[in-house]
C-alpha cells in the first residue's frame, strides 16, 4: 500500500520532470534554430518529445508510470529483458505516432508555403 507522503513525492516528481523538459524543449529549439532544413529541425524535436515524454507503467506499483527511457536503461542494465522490451515497445508506438504527426506537419507546412 502507498502511503500519502509516496503519492505527494510522485507528484512531484512528475511535476519537477514536465517543467525541466519544458525548458530542456525551449533551449534545444532555440539550439535547432541553426539547422536550416525545416524538416530536420522538426524530426529533431519529435524525437526529444518520444524520448523524453513516453512511459511506461511500472511493474512494481500498480497506477505508477516511469519515464521510458529510464525504466528501459536502468532494466537493460540490469537484465531484466522482458521489462525492458515493454519500455522499448511503448518507444516503438510512440515513434509511429509521432512520425504520423511529423509527416502531416511537414504536409503542412508545404501547403502553407505555397
Amino acid at each position: 500500500m502507498i502511503d500519502a507522503e509516496t503519492n505527494l513525492a510522485y507528484g512531484i516528481f512528475w511535476a519537477l520532470y514536465a517543467v525541466a523538459f519544458v525548458v530542456f524543449f525551449y533551449t534545444m529549439g532555440r539550439l535547432f534554430r541553426i539547422i536550416p532544413v525545416y524538416a530536420i529541425r522538426t524530426l529533431l524535436q519529435a524525437a526529444l518529445v518520444v524520448v523524453f515524454l513516453t512511459p511506461v507503467e511500472s511493474a512494481e506499483v500498480a497506477n505508477w508510470w516511469i519515464p521510458a527511457w529510464l525504466h528501459g536503461g536502468y532494466e537493460t542494465i540490469l537484465g531484466d529483458a522482458s521489462e525492458a522490451a515493454r519500455a522499448f515497445l511503448n518507444f516503438g508506438i510512440a515513434s509511429a505516432v509521432m512520425l504520423l504527426v511529423w509527416m502531416l506537419d511537414l504536409v503542412r507546412y508545404r501547403l502553407v508555403k505555397r
